[in-house]
């Protein structure tokens, strides 16, 4: 396994960019641009190996690995008050738990 293997790449167009895009969250603050996605995703590589290189010169601790983790589908979300009453009663209104209600909008925006 090389250094950065565990870490998720992303690869993906950006229409504003008029490219593709590479990052790595939580290892790059940036990202690699470029017209060729391969070439893109090769150059991300490099760029996250340097990058753990420079944490461990540095003696800085690395990030959490963020490829292969596994999701438990449960997450607790803070919001304002007023927030919680509003999707409790849009809830309620459309015959939901707020549970599900809040699902179906989440998965909607995702």
């Amino acid at each position: 396994m090389k250094a950065g293997d565990e870490y998720l790449k992303i690869v993906q167009w950006s229409v504003e960019d008029d490219c593709y895009v590479g990052t790595c969250p939580g290892v790059l603050r940036g990202g690699v641009h470029g017209d060729d996605e391969a070439a893109v995703y090769k150059e991300l590589c490099e760029v996250v190996a340097e990058t753990i290189e420079l944490y461990k010169a540095d003696a800085k601790p690395m990030p959490k690995p963020t490829a292969s983790k596994s999701y438990s589908g449960r997450f607790v979300l803070r919001v304002e008050k007023e927030l919680h009453q509003t999707l409790a009663i849009r809830a309620i209104q459309q015959g939901e738990s707020l549970n599900s209600y809040c699902r179906k909008i989440l998965k909607k925006a995702a």
